[in-house]
């Protein structure tokens, strides 16, 4: 069992911009934390909505472990190559049937990390209790590994924040994914669970959450519901969450990054 662990968090990864950047600061995030690990959320990553296995193997090559979602990962093309990897989840609390898993323990250098997606409730699907399927999973994964990693993809911070307080001792981290803006209330829990709130974004700095800003105007303005595109200005952000855990998998430090062209 190594003494410490070192992982990477990447905050939702939006369309052609955000990928860029992850090519572009991936090798500097790499080198400086030297991390045993990488997750990033993906489940924009192809044109701002959903995957492809085009793009999740293009972020694969990259140096990424392992890519969690959310409420976008729902695109049928994808379901075939969701229903065989295990380094692409979809939230763990979708109904019996769901294509794909939504959790899984990947080994890199005989360290067995245990990676859980969960999705939220509050203003979004009535999906199964994301609580009480984290917990059971948790318990679950402490049989083979102390390393585990929560991505809560959720809307409201009360229930992000409640999550934190629930599994805090049963998980290494709780990281918060989905409104792709990055808060500044990284912690680690009286009984050692990492947690943020939200962990940021990758994609286009000058835009409405990786989408073109003229676009959003317009839907806010008018009300009328539209597709909005991704934002490809040049300047691009990436924004992410570096974490350590000792032996037992414990988080005994953690440190947000934002890194801007």
């Amino acid at each position: 069992m190594p003494n410490k662990v070192k992982l990477v968090f990447l905050g939702d990864i939006v369309g052609s911009s955000g990928r860029k950047a992850v090519k572009i600061f991936l090798p500097e995030i790499i080198k400086k934390y030297k991390c045993d690990f990488i997750i990033a959320n993906a489940e924009n990553a192809a044109g701002g909505y959903g995957l492809t296995q085009k793009v999740a193997e293009e972020l694969f090559s990259y140096g990424i472990d392992i890519l969690t979602s959310g409420n976008h990962i729902w695109k049928r093309e994808f379901f075939p190559y969701l229903q065989k990897t295990e380094r692409v989840l979809r939230p763990a609390n979708y109904g019996e049937g769901a294509p794909g898993k939504g959790w899984t323990i990947y080994t890199k250098n005989n360290i067995k990390l245990a990676v859980i997606n969960l999705e939220g409730r509050i203003f979004m699907r009535p999906l199964e209790n994301p609580f009480t399927i984290g917990k059971k999973l948790a318990q679950e994964f402490l049989k083979e590994t102390p390393f585990i990693i929560v991505d809560f993809h959720a809307e409201a911070t009360s229930e992000k924040l409640t999550l934190g307080y629930f599994l805090d001792g049963l998980v290494s981290a709780i990281i918060g994914t989905h409104t792709h803006v990055q808060t500044s209330d990284e912690r680690i829990f009286p009984k050692g669970t990492g947690y943020i709130t939200d962990v940021g974004m990758c994609g286009a700095f000058e835009s409405v959450i990786g989408m073109k800003i003229n676009q959003a105007l317009e839907m806010y303005l008018s009300m009328v519901p539209r597709k909005l595109e991704v934002e490809k200005d040049k300047k691009i952000k990436v924004e992410g969450l570096f974490l350590e855990f000792n032996e037992k998998g414990k988080t005994t430090y953690i440190e947000r990054f934002r890194l801007i062209t």
